[in-house]
């Protein structure tokens, strides 16, 4: 199967959505297909992330990973987020993944990027060993945390 990765543009709307939605899914979300839509439409309309996909000729859309740039105030550069990263569960272990981590790297390379970083469920094993297969570095000096901050 030959697999190509670009950017996402506004065709790809509603198949990015529907793997949008399916990413929320593994991540225990309840599916929200209006949601997802929604959500890929604002960030391609605010230019606020980058979106590259895993396209077959054959089978359309196969995955997609999401960039957000952000800044790190330490090395006072800027760095890219990679924080989604979904791949349809019939093209997984064909290379997807692999292909989309390169394509972002390459991406954040070109628009020099000082780094990218990630996190993942601790209980998904088969995205660290691909990460760390790629060089990435699992974090073991700094404990993540996160504060919700509720609707009125």
């Amino acid at each position: 199967m030959s697999i190509a990765i670009r950017e996402a543009n506004p065709t790809d709307v509603s198949a990015v959505a529907e793997l949008f939605d399916l990413y929320r899914q593994f991540y225990e979300q309840a599916s929200n297909l209006p949601l997802a839509q929604q959500f890929i439409v604002d960030r391609l309309s605010n230019q606020d992330s980058v979106i590259l996909v895993a396209e077959s000729a054959s089978s359309g859309l196969l995955g997609f990973s999401q960039l957000y740039p952000s800044l790190c105030s330490v090395e006072a550069k800027p760095i890219y987020v990679l924080y989604d990263l979904f791949v349809l569960p019939s093209a997984r272990k064909a290379g997807v993944g692999r292909l989309l981590l390169l394509a972002a790297e390459a991406k954040a390379t070109a628009e020099g990027k000082a780094r990218m970083d990630l996190t993942t469920a601790h209980t998904n094993r088969a995205a660290q060993s691909l990460y760390e297969s790629l060089g990435w570095i699992r974090d073991e000096v700094f404990v993540a945390y996160t504060r919700p901050i509720n609707q009125l």
